[in-house]
């Protein structure tokens, strides 16, 4: 294992800010940018220079500081590369089974349409961890803006064949409302009804409940329980209703 650091923030109402450090090249990234002003703020506290974005995808509460960021550090900005325009400030596109160093650990990309055509997540295996933006979220999955629920399927399946250690660091902290769904469609599942237990009981403490795990999402994900395509479309129907 490396000594690779990750350090995660809430910010705006439901987001959160993801910072990972490299201390023996003292390469600084953050997952996404939803406030630019606040990843500042947190780089200055960990004493931490900023040198890179890695974004998941265009919606705003995800690019947002993209260029406040740049023009104040200089920094260098990796995002998906399929759609043109979408990423501001965008300096190194990315795709399906691209590669990039992070101080000496390969970062892989893998496409995960679904919640927008060219979603993106990054998988860091030095640090057992993947930065999954709005593809998955804790007992969840990001709302089908622009995809197809056979598109979600895939990225669902291609996520959850990491190693079943790998932390999945979404980019909401949504946790509650989707077991409380998890339930309505799974309620006689055990490991469902412990994982609303536990969030409850988080929450009330004030922790996040990010990162999940790919283990976790397996036994309790109400999408990936679905079985199919089909189903998971019909789920993501009824979770949009609520």
């Amino acid at each position: 294992m490396s000594n690779i650091q990750i350090h995660l923030f809430p910010c705006l109402s439901d987001n959160y800010g993801i910072l990972v450090h490299d201390p023996d090249s003292g390469r600084t990234a953050c997952i996404d940018t939803p406030d630019g002003e606040e990843i500042a703020r947190q780089c200055a506290a960990k004493g931490w220079a900023l040198t890179e974005i890695w974004n998941t995808h265009w919606h705003p509460d995800h690019t947002g500081g993209n260029m406040l960021l740049k023009d104040r550090f200089g920094v260098t900005i990796y995002g998906p590369g399929l759609i043109e325009g979408r990423i501001p400030g965008i300096d190194i596109k990315l795709g399906e089974g691209d590669t990039f160093d992070f101080g000496g650990h390969p970062v892989r990309v893998m496409e995960t349409p679904g919640h927008t055509n060219e979603h993106i997540v990054l998988y860091l295996a030095a640090a057992e961890a993947c930065f999954v933006g709005d593809t998955i979220f804790t007992m969840g999955c990001g709302r089908l803006f622009e995809g197809t629920p056979a598109q979600m399927w895939g990225s669902f399946s291609k996520i959850l064949a990491l190693p079943e250690q790998t932390k999945l660091y979404c980019a909401h902290e949504y946790t509650l409302s989707n077991a409380k769904f998890a339930v309505s469609v799974d309620g006689d599942n055990a490991d469902v009804l412990a994982a609303f237990d536990r969030a409850k009981a988080m929450r009330a403490r004030g922790e996040p409940t990010v990162p999940t795990t790919v283990a976790a999402e397996r036994l309790t994900n109400p999408f990936w329980l679905a079985g199919s395509a089909e189903e998971l479309g019909r789920r993501r129907k009824l979770k949009d209703a609520m």
